[in-house]
């Protein structure tokens, strides 16, 4: 009997968002009868004896409780944001995030015009 698995499963649609030491990704996909759902796993590297492996953790979210879901969700982070740490400009985050892809891409631009001018065939 074959295995069907999630990861079986076509990818409708994929977001990446990289935190730290842990990156989490949404992923929709469908089921046989062509309905959508959404999976949000947090994946974490880990070392062990033998070398490094992903400790995945995986949350399967249907399509009736997507409201919900999102309206619990930005309920919280509000309640900490507004209630719990008000002095925080969380906007420093996506501002710092911001300067480190434009450094990041300076970088690569720099390495990569450096490298094709050294690369000469003859």
């Amino acid at each position: 009997m074959e295995d069907h698995k999630d990861n079986d499963r076509a990818e409708i649609f994929s977001e990446r968002v990289r935190a730290g030491k842990r990156t989490y990704f949404f992923d929709v996909k469908a089921t046989r009868s062509n309905d959508y759902y959404l999976t949000i796993t947090e994946s974490k590297r880990r070392y062990k004896d033998d070398g490094y492996f992903y400790e995945k953790h995986k949350i399967f979210l249907y399509k009736e409780d997507f409201n919900k879901f999102v309206q619990a969700l930005n309920d919280t982070v509000n309640h900490v944001k507004d209630e719990l740490m008000p002095e925080i400009d969380f906007e420093q985050f996506d501002r710092e995030k911001e300067e480190f892809e434009k450094t990041t891409e300076t970088e690569t631009e720099t390495v990569t015009s450096t490298d094709d001018s050294e690369l000469k065939w003859d």
